[in-house]
């Protein structure tokens, strides 16, 4: 039986999703014939290049420049310098043609839309200096890339943008009734050529089984775009659909109507379900025999998880392999100054796990009752570096980052000593939990067993709000640990925060104010504010009276349900908070206002910060508790 892996538009441009990687190493080992191919990046190769900017031109001919967006204008005034330069600037992105760096960066080579309005020399001078030619060559080429995507998503397809496609038709969707009527509409260009990509591959592979992984709400409609397809040209195989979205979000699915388009629907880790499936699909195991499957059955929506079987061990998933995929299709953009969204969208990072779920799992706004939190299941040092030497002998990249929602200090600390004592080279990054077991000298061996970066959770920056979501840090302590990364040399990433319930308006102040000491004092360099979200799956969702809000009234859900919207007594405009949040963030970055008073951020009136201005310096003063070199269990 051969099974086909697909990722659907659209996840990142610069490295592969890794789900298909994963379960296509783990099939193989099983005796599966599976292949895998994205036709996420296969579609912007054929959007963004000179036929398909034809494509987009026969679309656009004719419409009134008047009333067309002023990326769509200018587009068709500058059509001929688009069509001159469309291949050669993606290809420069891809790393085909380094040579074009010095004509990219001078501006004088590709067609400048409305991305490049705001930018100016001394911007670019300030931001990469003199020498930073190929960096600049490279922002250049990506807002060139960024006005592209303007033009369709302003012209030929609403739904379109880089990262996602049609996300609000899915995203927490009570009903199947938007998304239908997307699929039963005239197909978009973007829409056409996914049907013609997908014919490619279904020709190529001439699969029985079509697996199509949606890790987001905006994969969603393309991988239903695919599915549609694949029932006109391919009858006979059959689909099943899976991801981290239908973990999330369909837990409570009850419409038929989806199964239209796919045959089974399948829950949290792929591996055992996957197997199931194929293994009925063979006449080796009954309908019952399945693992967390959903399936239609006289009209109706079943759940069939056998307890008989169980989830396959991390030691046991075998090695990810990348084959089947077109590395050299992916674009290294550069369109953030922020030094970790650099890492996650520049260069091609092969992806590892150190162990599934979350050693910690206890914090109030996580997934902690969902398989991919709450089981925790560790993998052991050198099985993980076998696993990493496997896969850069197979890509020729020697950069990893692990996955983990919170890599375990235990096994960073057992993975780093066997990568010294095996002298391999790596280069890797991953999210952390900035807990104290992070001391001066795990920092320095993860650094000197090749670790360049890490992220991890400051969330709201406030010792009572940490404590109320269950985060198990202080500031202090974070300061500490994010200073003995800085001193080993590693980046470090902090996630923020803000709109959690019963947050004040002074709080917030406050976390802004030791987010400043804390940038200031060099503990962290990278910074990224976040709009807080009630989910259906955290204690926060299932219990929201312990945390101070009300849940509002919401539709009956017959599809999808993740985010959801609250009453907060307080009445805070969080909305408003952010915007000077986020200004704040992006010149502390880049060293500016390091020394002002935060309340010069916001465009209206705020309280004087209630935080020590000495806060964190103190606390680099104060010795950290000792702690051994195991997290916490």
């Amino acid at each position: 039986m051969r099974v086909l892996l697909l990722t659907p538009p659209m996840t990142q441009l610069n490295t592969p999703y890794p789900a298909t990687a994963y379960l296509t190493g783990f099939l193989r080992s099983r005796g599966v014939d599976a292949r895998q191919f994205d036709p996420a990046i296969e579609l912007v190769s054929r959007l963004f290049s000179r036929s398909g900017l034809e494509r987009v031109h026969a679309r656009l001919k004719g419409k009134n420049k008047k009333q067309t967006a002023d990326s769509v204008r200018f587009f068709l005034e500058a059509y001929d310098d688009y069509l001159r330069t469309v291949d050669l600037a993606v290809g420069f992105l891809q790393g085909r043609d380094p040579s074009l760096a010095v004509r990219l960066a001078a501006r004088k080579l590709v067609p400048e839309g409305p991305r490049f309005v705001p930018l100016d020399e001394e911007h670019l001078a300030w931001a990469f200096g003199a020498l930073g030619v190929n960096d600049r060559a490279k922002y250049v080429a990506s807002l060139f890339v960024d006005d592209l995507a303007d033009v369709v998503r302003e012209g030929v397809d609403e739904r379109f943008l880089l990262s996602r496609y049609g996300e609000k038709l899915a995203a927490s969707a009570p009903t199947f009734d938007a998304l239908e009527r997307a699929l039963g509409a005239e197909p978009s260009l973007v829409d056409e050529l996914l049907a013609e990509i997908t014919h490619d591959q279904l020709r190529l592979h001439e699969p029985d089984v079509v697996g199509l992984t949606v890790p987001f709400p905006g994969n969603v409609y393309g991988a239903l775009r695919i599915a549609q397809q694949t029932r006109k040209l391919a009858p006979e195989a059959k689909i099943v659909l899976g991801g981290g979205y239908v973990n999330t979000e369909l837990r409570e699915l009850t419409d038929p109507r989806l199964f239209d388009y796919v045959d089974f629907v399948t829950l949290d880790d792929g591996e055992r379900p996957m197997l199931c499936v194929l293994e009925h699909l063979e006449g080796k195991r009954p309908l019952a025999g399945l693992l967390r499957t959903y399936v239609r059955e006289h009209g109706k929506v079943r759940l069939v998880s056998s307890p008989k079987e169980h989830d396959v061990p991390l030691k046991d998933t075998g090695t990810p392999t990348y084959d089947g995929l077109p590395l050299g299709k992916y674009l290294s953009v550069l369109e953030l100054l922020n030094p970790m969204h650099r890492l996650w969208s520049d260069a091609r990072w092969n992806k590892a796990t150190l162990a599934h779920g979350c050693y910690w799992k206890k914090c109030s706004f996580c997934d902690v009752t969902l398989d991919y939190i709450g089981r925790y299941d560790p993998a052991g040092a050198d099985l993980i570096i076998d696993r990493m030497a496997a896969l850069a002998a197979e890509t020729g990249q020697t950069g990893f980052h692990f996955v983990d929602e919170a890599a375990p200090p235990a096994v960073l600390k057992g993975v780093s000593t066997r990568l010294r004592e095996r002298g391999l080279e790596f280069s890797w990054w991953g999210n952390i939990r900035f807990e104290k077991t992070f001391t001066p000298e795990l920092a320095a061996l993860m650094a000197d067993a090749g670790c360049i970066a890490v992220s991890g959770g400051l969330e709201v920056a406030s010792d009572r709000l940490l404590k109320l979501m269950n985060k198990g840090v202080t500031v202090e302590q974070v300061a500490r640990v994010t200073r003995a990364f800085r001193e080993a040399g590693i980046m470090v990433h902090a996630y923020l925060m803000y709109g959690f319930p019963t947050e004040t308006v002074q709080e917030t102040v406050d976390s802004l104010e030791r987010v400043r000491q804390l940038f200031a004092a060099d503990c962290i360099q990278s910074a990224y504010w976040h709009r807080f979200s009630a989910t259906a799956h955290s204690p926060i969702g299932k219990e929201p009276g312990k945390f101070g809000i009300r849940l509002l009234e919401h539709p009956r859900v017959t599809f999808a349900r993740n985010d959801l919207p609250f009453d907060d007594p307080t009445g805070v405009d969080h909305d408003a908070l952010g915007v000077g949040l986020r200004k704040a963030l992006y010149n502390y970055m880049h060293g500016i206002g390091l020394d002002a008073d935060v309340r010069a951020w916001f465009d209206f009136k705020v309280p004087r910060a209630d935080v020590r201005s000495d806060l964190v310096a103190r606390a680099l003063k104060t010795p950290a508790p000792r702690a051994g070199g195991r997290g916490r269990r």
